[in-house]
């Protein structure tokens, strides 16, 4: 009897085994989300995504609000939490943020709120707390921060003395985006190439903003990695910057100004094992890789091939697909990412209309 227990034990620790292998292998289903940005109504496009990465398109679904009808120069406007559970939109031309709850065929709207300024563009969670990035001095306003508490329904509710100016009232701004432990926001300014941290207090409040100028020009899109490693892409000097945020929003470059040799170098995206960084460049058309060693230190790769004015870019939440949304041909791009970081092309799909922000699961 042991014995036959034992080869039992043994059987389904083997076929535990393959099926790891194999679903390591295959991927998951999941889903990409962008929105029209609209000046007639915005709208979420939903395209679902097969285990093999390839996608088709599951619906529109409107945000009760409406966008610019232009581009934003933003990351972050759609952003999917990271329970998969929840999706949140920015309408610019409304000064609204939209609430979706994640459905398995598609998305529901449960509602939006004003986001405490004009022209919202970027958004940021950790936990209970979402963030969002005003660039109101765009249209005659202020550039602020305001943050907001995540009911169980998924709906904002307004913090009190939340709201934070950045270095001036107009700094065209493009992301905010929390550090990894949740303690410190951090916001890229294009106009004036800086960066601002602010510390967030126990009440979920931001404190006012510490200020310092970028290690390149026109920082754009960013992303974190674990031990509070930033890295940063500068559109201006067509390079990454890497730094530690510390406790106190102190930021210390770890590899200053590292060029990639193209043009637009604007979104960045970083693998969820700390090992790679993308970019999206915008002015030739492709997407360059950086490798990271685990220090933060990074170095230029190699591109992938040109697609044509990409503007944004996500990786599923496994990793294991990065997607480029393409202005030039509009399209959406996905690639398979090797073990090696390299990209391998699997699939591009048509949008019938503009679009603005990525999310993936």
């Amino acid at each position: 009897m042991r014995l036959i227990s034992l080869l039992l034990a043994v059987t389904f620790l083997f076929l535990s085994s393959a099926g790891v292998v194999m679903s390591k292998g295959m991927g998951s289903p999941g889903a990409i989300y962008t929105m029209t940005n609209s000046l007639s109504g915005n709208e979420v496009l939903v395209f679902n995504r097969s285990a093999d990465g390839s996608l088709s398109p599951a619906g529109s679904f409107e945000t009760d609000g409406v966008g610019t009808g232009d581009g934003l120069g933003n990351q972050g406007g759609v952003l999917l939490t990271s329970d998969n559970q929840r999706l949140y939109v920015v309408n610019a031309g409304s000064n609204t943020i939209s609430v979706f709850k994640v459905k398995p065929r598609g998305l529901k709207l449960v509602g939006s709120v004003d986001s405490g300024g004009l022209q919202p563009i970027s958004l940021t969670v950790d936990g209970d707390l979402l963030y969002v990035l005003n660039a109101g001095g765009a249209v005659g306003g202020v550039d602020n921060i305001t943050g907001f508490f995540i009911e169980p329904d998924g709906m904002l509710q307004p913090l009190a003395g939340s709201t934070q100016p950045l270095s001036a009232a107009n700094t065209s701004p493009a992301q905010i985006g929390f550090s990894t432990d949740g303690n410190v926001l951090v916001v890229s300014e294009k106009d004036t190439s800086r960066i601002d941290t602010y510390v967030v207090d126990d009440d979920g409040l931001a404190e006012p903003p510490t200020v310092f100028d970028s290690a390149g020009t026109v920082p754009f899109g960013f992303s974190f990695s674990k031990r509070n490693r930033l890295y940063v892409s500068e559109a201006g000097t067509s390079s990454a910057s890497s730094y530690k945020v510390y406790p106190d929003g102190d930021l210390e470059v770890i590899s200053p100004v590292v060029g990639n040799f193209q043009a637009g170098v604007c979104w960045l995206v970083v693998t969820k094992n700390g090992r790679y960084a993308y970019t999206t460049n915008a002015g030739t058309g492709n997407i360059s890789l950086f490798n990271i060693d685990r220090d933060g230190t990074i170095s230029y790769d190699v591109n992938a091939e040109a697609i044509g004015g990409v503007i944004d870019e996500a990786l599923t939440s496994d990793s294991r697909y990065l997607y480029a949304l393409s202005s030039g041909s509009q399209k959406i791009f996905g690639f398979q990412v090797g073990s090696d970081g390299q990209l391998t092309k699997v699939e591009e799909i048509d949008l019938t209309t503009g679009a603005n922000g990525l999310a993936a699961r």
